[in-house]
């Protein structure tokens, strides 16, 4: 009775409460502490560190966050329709995961690694700082290690269990948690801490995900180019004379200065 009730719980009613907590929490955090709205970055420590690991996490997280989105939310029989096969797309979803999260990994150890053993950042890393990472490494171990069981049911019917679930609950199925309860452990454990880290996210840095800047890859491009004029040499010269310098004297043009007055 008490594993039914848990079960229920965790795969039940939590999804519904950490997803609520994200949307009012980050509406609340954004409404009465924008200047707190940031990813608090340290670039300036171990530059090249934070470079490499930062560029293979966050590319790693966008590709699963989508691939995670788009595999669960989208129905069985869309995929049906286009005559795609479970056992391809449960072999298109472990490469593609795979290869995501193993970049993600190595990118969230290198953060990790940076944060816990360089003094100045360690120093002025707060808890949550350090938890939030910690928890986002330990996921994404789960996440690969859940490639082990996913080669064992390379039909995909251990995939099609999951996305009942992830479509039951979207439907307000209550009976949707069912479809989990013979999912291996692991699998179970990598939800359930995804579900605590969409939960704790309002409260900590993760809220910058929200101003991702997505529209920087659609902004109109832009050319600097330095310039080989000195520094003082007025510019807009008009033809046969020189410039104004303005309203307190100076350099009057040419033609003035010829005709006397």
């Amino acid at each position: 009775m008490y594993q039914e009730l848990l079960h229920q719980f965790l795969f039940g009613w939590f999804p519904y409460i950490a997803v609520t907590v994200l949307i009012l929490g980050s509406i609340l955090r954004f409404d009465g502490a924008q200047y707190s709205w940031r990813s608090e970055s340290s670039q300036f420590l171990r530059r090249k560190q934070m470079m490499l690991g930062s560029n293979l996490f966050h590319l790693g997280m966008l590709v699963l966050l989508v691939g995670h989105l788009f595999g669960l939310m989208t129905p069985i029989w869309a995929i049906d329709a286009f005559g795609i096969s479970h056992e391809f797309k449960q072999i298109a979803a472990m490469t593609v995961g795979g290869i995501a999260g193993v970049a993600g990994l190595v990118g969230a150890s290198l953060l990790l690694h940076r944060r816990l053993f360089e003094p100045r950042i360690r120093h002025t890393s707060s808890f949550g700082d350090i938890t939030v990472l910690t928890l986002l490494w330990v996921q994404l171990i789960l996440g690969v290690g859940t490639l082990w069981w996913s080669m064992k049911d390379i039909d995909g019917a251990e995939m099609v269990n999951l996305m009942n679930w992830a479509h039951g609950l979207s439907v307000f199925d209550p009976d949707a948690p069912g479809w989990l309860i013979g999912a291996p452990i692991i699998f179970k454990l990598h939800i359930v801490l995804g579900l605590i880290i969409i939960f704790i996210s309002p409260f900590t840095r993760l809220v910058h995900v929200w101003s991702a800047p997505i529209w920087f890859l659609f902004r109109p491009g832009y050319q600097i180019v330095r310039s080989r004029r000195p520094i003082g040499k007025p510019r807009n010269v008009p033809p046969g004379g020189v410039a104004m310098t303005g309203m307190h004297g100076g350099a009057k043009s040419r033609g003035i200065s010829e005709s006397g007055d």
